[in-house]
């Protein structure tokens, strides 16, 4: 079985406007015709019902006798007359057989209407003191009527028509235009690519079903934007945290495999590598409580004097290549952070790092608690960083050159 294609929305919307529409104008239009001729076949009676009246008025009764002026003229075909009195025929238009088969089949009934052909026929009994002596018959010529309702018919059949192509004209114009704008944010949507994080459909504030529908995209985009700059950012940041220990346990692997060595020198290598590899362990937990952090997961709570403490161990090595004294000092107290102490060392250790190979002899990391919260400053005696790459250089794989040169 084939399946077609789906209508798009502005189709099926212009659609059911039409289909709405073109079912309102003919209902519309039956009713005014049924209204109409109902009210055409009305005016027809009453015309003949009237002229009965006058020819009835015309005619003199004797007795049981009724009496047609001889001078009188005889009423036109449009307009045809007929007085029937005791069973015979005292006045009559042109013949005409079915017409006055009719007419006769009224005489002796009551007073009623009927249509034969194109002619309305009315019966009026003729009475004399209260019985019947004959009857009066009027016809009028439907014709006029008849093509009124005709011309009624095409004329609101073509209105209707004219209104429904004015509508489809219509709806189609204003659905474009309604629709231009989801067309133009479904177009925009689809030519944006994953590196195209800051494109926005900006239709303004919100006032309408159009404009709130993007400003929620922008909001969702928003939200999808910075989910994808946390991804590039812990990927440089994976790359940046392990690269360190990844060298220095190559490095020591190679050192000790480039010729024979004492016991002790491989007992000190494998420390070293030992190290390496919970500085690895401990990156990756940090990642790993960095993730619980950026989640709905419950945060944990550390102590970053401790946390500080373990960051300066591990750097004093690095200080000590460079000739570079470290210090530390922190509260007597517990110093609580809101995170825990694996993020904390993560985001020190990078900075401690950094001070031991630019200082000149001393960096001195210090913990501080007050109302406001816990505090980490690292201080050293270096030339600094330049004013307009202190931005710049908390960007994960950033590179500047000291202040000065």
């Amino acid at each position: 079985m084939r399946i077609g294609r789906p209508r798009a929305l502005r189709s099926r919307l212009l659609l059911a406007v039409v289909a709405g529409v073109g079912v309102a104008l003919v209902l519309l239009v039956v009713v005014f015709n049924v209204i109409l001729a109902a009210t055409l076949a009305n005016d027809a009676d009453e015309i003949a019902r009237a002229r009965a009246e006058a020819e009835l008025a015309t005619l003199t009764v004797i007795g049981d006798v009724v009496v047609v002026d001889a001078d009188r003229t005889l009423a036109s075909t449009d307009t045809p007359t007929w007085v029937f009195s005791g069973g015979r025929t005292l006045e009559a238009p042109p013949p005409d057989p079915r017409i006055d088969a009719a007419a006769r089949a009224l005489d002796g009934g009551p007073e009623r209407s009927v249509d034969v052909d194109e002619i309305h026929l009315h019966a009026r009994p003729i009475t004399s003191d209260g019985v019947r002596v004959g009857t009066v018959v009027s016809g009028i010529s439907l014709a006029p009527y008849n093509r009124t309702r005709a011309i009624a018919l095409i004329a609101s059949s073509l209105l209707a028509l004219i209104v429904l192509s004015a509508v489809a004209v219509a709806s189609a114009a204003m659905l474009r235009a309604a629709l231009r704008p989801v067309a133009r944010m479904t177009a925009d949507a689809a030519a944006w690519s994953e590196s195209d994080l800051d494109s926005r459909f900006a239709a303004g504030p919100p006032h309408d079903e159009i404009t709130r529908l993007a400003a929620t995209l922008d909001g969702l985009l928003d939200r999808l934007a910075a989910g994808m700059r946390r991804e590039r950012r812990l990927t440089a940041e994976v790359s940046h945290e392990l690269r360190t220990p990844l060298a220095q346990i190559t490095a020591e692997v190679d050192l000790a495999m480039r010729r024979d060595r004492a016991p002790e020198d491989y007992r000190q290598a494998l420390e070293r590598i030992r190290e390496g590899a919970d500085r690895i362990e401990r990156t990756v937990e940090t990642l790993m409580a960095t993730a619980r952090q950026e989640s709905l997961l419950p945060r944990g709570a550390g102590d970053a004097a401790d946390a500080a403490a373990r960051v300066v161990a591990a750097c004093e090595p690095l200080g000590a290549q460079h000739g570079v004294r470290l210090e530390m000092a922190a509260p007597e107290g517990p110093s609580r952070a809101g995170v825990e102490e694996q993020v904390i060392e993560r985001i020190l250790q990078p900075i401690v790092e950094n001070a031991c190979r630019f200082a000149t002899a001393r960096v001195r990391v210090a913990v501080g608690t007050d109302e406001r919260g816990v505090s980490l400053e690292v201080a050293d005696d270096g030339p600094g960083v330049a004013d307009e790459d202190r931005e710049a250089i908390f960007e994960p794989g950033t590179r500047r050159e000291p202040a000065g040169g």
